[in-house]
This record gives structure tokens, C-alpha cells and sequence, in this order.
């Protein structure tokens, strides 16, 4: 297989690919009735994905590459050893898709895969001129600003059915996908956590550079950074962007505020107002469509105060 892709890809230049699906995927999901060589599906079917990514690591390292990234839709433990940068997925564009997306990325965290990725505001199922559709981008957007890796991705509806020569349907193309797509309010809150992300640059490539040497997650459950304080350990709606940035995304519709859980042994700065706050208890932090709920600990990242 790499022997295809290096002859018509990477001598050609190619250095990085969006490997996509590394389930597999299979007709039927009867996992008894298949087999690897390496053994029985069942019982050792999760090597695929990692397999998967190690056969494209391996090919580039003997080609002289040395910086290699692949982005890939599914990974196993050990993954992370091969440039795995992994995505979760075809999901849904809906507010439950959502909420689970930021569950999935702690959880891959800890699994040591740091470098994890969503499609922003969902694959499935978006109407671009719809107005509930707009919300959960500019929402799901917001919390991609704090995620490893920030991109936009998705079928977008109304989509253009393909026809091919045969004059047989076999695919479709998706409405605009760019950050201007959907409208001027939704353009001018995109445009500013663009701008977000890009002022927190050498912050994000510090954490990059823990994660290479240490294993270190870029999302981090409240409980890693703070593990004597119970309460972070039931906490699944809100994370640690790194040690210095607690990050409550609004994950429910209409909603223009949320309580969040501040971890004692900490102060805390409410990076849009500048407000400090004493760790141990949970605030109410208001929160319009423009904005999310963001605490800088210790007073660290302050030149993010007022920009969020």
C-alpha cells in the first residue's frame, strides 16, 4: 500500500495526508466472522487504526521525513507514536453531538493522544442559512478555538447531487464551508476567535512541545491539574486548555450563560471582564452568542483578558 502512495504522492511532494477512515469500515459488523492476520477481529481488531497510521510513519521516516503529522479518523493506544492527529469523525451537527465531543476530547487526552480535533459544528446534517444551525457553529467554533487542532469541516446543507457520465447519482458536493458562509453577525465572531487562537500561538506551541516530550494533553480533565479537589472529578463539560486556561463551552441552545466549576488551590480571572475570582465553588458566568465562559488561573495568559 505505501508502495501506491509513495510513487504517486510522496515523490511528488506530498508530505502530509488526511488518511481518513481507519475503523475499517466493514459491509456487516459480524466482528466473529472476520479475521486479521494477525488474529481474530475480535480479538485484536482495535490494532487496525494504529497499524494503519504506522505503515504511512514508517514509509515517510524512510523517505528522510522527520516532522510527520497525518490527520486520521480513528486511533488506538499507541497511535500518537506514528503523527496521528486524530479527528472524531462523521458526527452530527447537533447540540448532542456537541456536548459528547467534549467528553470524547478529555478522554483522548488521557489515552496519551493529544492531538485531537473535531469537525467544527458537525458533518452531518448543517443548513447553512438556518438560524439554529448558525448558533451551534458560532458555539462549537468557540470551543475549537480551545481545542489542540482549530478546523471547520462538514456536508453542509443544501447540498449538489453529482451526476456522473453515466448520469447515475453517486455522490454529492456540500453548500459554502467558509468562515463568511453564514452570515455577518456569525462572520464577525468566527473572524474573532480566529483571532483568538492566533494571540495564543506560542502558548499552544509550548503545549505542543510538553505533549512531544512528556505525553502531556492539550485538553485536560479538571482533575488533572487538580486531583485532590473532588468535585473535578465529575466534571465532563468543561476543561484545562493546557494548565493556565479553564474553558466552559455553552453546549445547549439558546443558552447565554452556564454555571462553572472553579478547582480550588487556585485563583481565578474571568478572561472577558478581568474579574477575579477564589477557586473551590461554582459562578455564574454570563455569556452572549459573541463569547464563552474563560478563566485565566493565576492570573497566567492575561493578555487574553477583554479579547474573549
Amino acid at each position: 500500500m505505501w508502495e501506491k502512495c509513495r510513487k504517486n504522492y510522496a515523490d511528488l511532494g506530498i508530505h502530509t495526508f488526511w488518511l481518513d477512515e481507519a475503523e475499517p469500515e466493514f459491509t456487516t459488523y459480524e466482528f466473529e466472522n472476520y479475521r486479521y492476520y494477525a488474529g481474530p477481529v475480535e480479538e485484536i481488531g482495535n490494532i487496525y487504526p494504529r497499524e494503519y497510521a504506522r505503515l504511512f510513519y514508517e514509509g515517510q521516516r524512510a523517505l528522510g521525513q522527520e516532522k510527520i503529522v497525518n490527520l486520521i479518523r480513528c486511533a488506538w493506544v499507541g497511535s500518537q507514536r506514528y503523527g496521528a492527529l486524530v479527528w472524531s469523525g462523521d458526527i452530527f451537527s447537533s447540540f448532542e453531538d456537541f456536548r459528547k465531543q467534549i467528553c470524547a476530547g478529555i478522554h483522548m487526552g488521557l489515552c496519551g493522544i493529544p492531538w485531537w480535533t473535531t469537525d467544527i459544528g458537525g458533518f452531518h446534517g448543517g443548513w447553512t442559512e438556518h438560524e439554529d444551525f448558525r448558533e451551534l457553529l458560532i458555539r462549537w467554533f468557540q470551543f475549537g478555538t480551545f481545542c489542540p487542532v482549530m478546523r471547520i469541516h462538514g456536508c453542509r446543507q443544501p447540498a449538489t447531487q453529482i451526476i456522473n457520465k453515466a448520469g447515475e447519482v453517486r455522490e454529492q458536493t456540500g453548500a459554502d464551508n467558509e468562515v463568511w458562509s453564514f452570515g455577518e453577525e456569525a462572520y464577525s465572531i468566527l473572524k474573532k476567535f480566529i483571532l483568538i487562537r492566533e494571540s495564543m500561538r506560542d502558548y499552544t506551541r509550548e503545549l505542543m512541545k510538553e505533549a512531544h516530550e512528556k505525553g502531556s494533553p492539550l485538553i485536560r480533565a479538571l482533575f488533572y491539574e487538580f486531583p485532590d479537589d473532588a468535585p473535578c472529578w465529575e466534571i465532563k463539560d468543561s476543561f484545562l486548555f493546557g494548565p493556565d486556561i479553564l474553558v466552559a463551552p455553552i453546549c445547549y441552545p439558546g443558552a447565554r450563560g452556564r454555571k462553572v466549576y472553579l478547582p480550588s488551590g487556585a485563583k481565578w480571572i474571568h478572561a472577558g471582564t478581568g474579574t477575579e475570582f477564589a477557586g473551590g465553588a461554582y459562578v455564574e458566568a454570563q455569556a452572549g452568542l459573541d463569547t464563552l465562559p474563560v478563566f485565566l488561573r493565576g492570573g497566567r495568559q492575561e493578555y487574553l483578558i477583554g479579547k474573549i
